[in-house]
């Protein structure tokens, strides 16, 4: 079996659980490593499916492995290769297959609940969390659903929280946290938190950390039902 690319755009921001949950299915994986310099690779022919992580930097910014991502995920959906975005890679499919991202109104970072909507594709993707669970935010920006997707997700501070086509799931929100990316989440952008405390989306370090270990046992539970759906389609 070809192995699932994982496209890492900053440092700290790898796959974390979802590494654990494929390393458990017995799938292989390959990261790359955009952040390190690693060339976007030219055709899917060599992976089984494609997985974009999270980032600081914007879908919007004029950097040279943007494009060439783009082009991929639209090669990927053009043969109905299994997509996966967490959060920037949400947004990057989001804006390859036609929809756009822009400022949210309100910053999110740290603990929310969100909404499974109530739709035959949501309940397929997110119907053993239904009719909500809590799940973890750190974002100032937010995509559209693209055009023949269906949105699955909802939270109070950010409406299009996921959206699905085909066999590709694209969220804003992050179900691959592990207490190590949360440690260091919090580290490194303590003052993004500062900057943004009077956001009513945004939680102080201390609180995001609360019962910590209880909170990503219910996370990892979702991202099981999420990421088992997801690989049902991986080119074998």
């Amino acid at each position: 079996m070809n192995p699932v690319a994982i496209f890492r755009h900053f440092p700290i921001e790898g796959p974390g659980y979802f590494a654990t949950f494929l390393e458990r299915h017995g799938i292989p994986w390959q990261l790359i490593r955009i952040d390190a310099g690693d060339a976007v690779p030219s055709d899917i022919s060599a992976f089984s499916g494609l997985a974009f992580m999270g980032g600081p930097m914007s879908v919007n910014d004029e950097l040279p492995w943007i494009a060439p991502v783009l082009a991929l995920i639209r090669a990927a959906q053009m043969v109905d290769m299994p997509v996966l975005g967490h959060c920037l890679g949400g947004q990057l499919m989001a804006k390859a297959l036609g929809g756009t991202v822009s400022r949210n109104a309100i910053k999110e970072i740290g603990w929310g609940d969100v909404t499974v909507a109530d739709d035959a594709d949501a309940v397929r993707w997110f119907g053993h969390a239904a009719p909500a669970f809590r799940s973890f935010h750190w974002h100032g920006e937010t995509f559209t659903i693209p055009p023949g997707a269906r949105r699955l997700l909802s939270s109070a501070h950010c409406v299009h929280q996921a959206f699905s086509l085909g066999n590709s799931l694209g969220m804003q929100c992050h179900i691959e946290m592990t207490p190590e990316m949360i440690d260091s989440w919090c580290e490194s952008g303590a003052r993004e938190i500062a900057r943004s405390s009077d956001s009513p989306g945004v939680q102080q370090a201390a609180e995001i950390k609360v019962d910590l270990d209880e909170r990503l046992r219910g996370l990892h539970a979702v991202a099981d039902g999420v990421y088992a759906r997801w690989i049902e389609h991986l080119r074998r």
